[in-house]
């Protein structure tokens, strides 16, 4: 590799090892193997190598989640409904998020950086339209190429809050994470109005009320 490349891979060990925000251009330097001068000439500055090693960092853990629930989804895989094709793909993930902390964690200190850091909400908002179709893409279980921009638009969209909710989760209160069935179970409850369980008797008006009691 040249010393561009060993630096966007000093810079990505450097976002998991000790964060983004606290990685100095000094910390890259070491860990790549390259000199300080080279920072600026390959990439401008130490921050514009920080947003591309954290974009690569991104796109590369959803390239690994990119694998659908099944090896093959033969058989009852391919057979299963979208809530179980749901639940099979969200338990992959979460196990991710569960044994791979340290990079949760680096995502998850970006977050509060975005409303101070105008230059990496620019670069994350660049991508976050690709993020979504990938995301799209894993749970359907289809290559990325056959996703509909307007299913990316409005289902990424909701698998990308879902994943930062999980990731902010697990570092809150990794003992309570919900398992992919339990994910499944509340979309299903949402979409057929259960979320309170049983259905409940409808409420009587004020005015029949009034003219029971009299």
């Amino acid at each position: 590799m040249g010393h561009r490349e060993d630096l966007l891979e000093g810079a990505k060990r450097c976002l998991v090892e000790k964060g983004y925000a606290r990685t100095t251009a000094r910390d890259i330097v070491a860990a790549s193997g390259a000199n300080l001068a080279s920072i600026g000439y390959h990439y401008g500055s130490k921050d514009a190598l920080m947003r591309q090693a954290l974009i690569a960092s991104i796109e590369e853990w959803g390239a690994g989640t990119a694998a659908p629930p099944a090896a093959d989804r033969e058989g009852a895989a391919a057979d299963a409904g979208p809530l179980d094709r749901f639940a099979a793909t969200w338990d992959a993930v979460l196990h991710r998020i569960a044994t791979e902390r340290e990079f949760i964690a680096a995502q998850v200190e970006v977050l509060g950086l975005l409303p101070r850091d105008a230059g990496l909400r620019e670069a994350l908002g660049e991508v976050l339209p690709e993020g979504g179709e990938g995301l799209v893409a894993v749970f359907e279980g289809v290559p990325d190429t056959e996703v509909d921009p307007a299913a990316a638009r409005i289902v990424g969209s909701f698998y990308q809050a879902l994943l930062t909710g999980l990731m902010v989760q697990s570092l809150v209160r990794p003992d309570a994470m919900p398992s992919g069935a339990d994910l499944a179970e509340a979309l299903r409850r949402v979409t057929t109005g259960e979320v309170l369980g049983p259905a409940r008797p409808e409420p009587v008006p004020a005015a029949e009320r009034t003219g029971r009691d009299g």
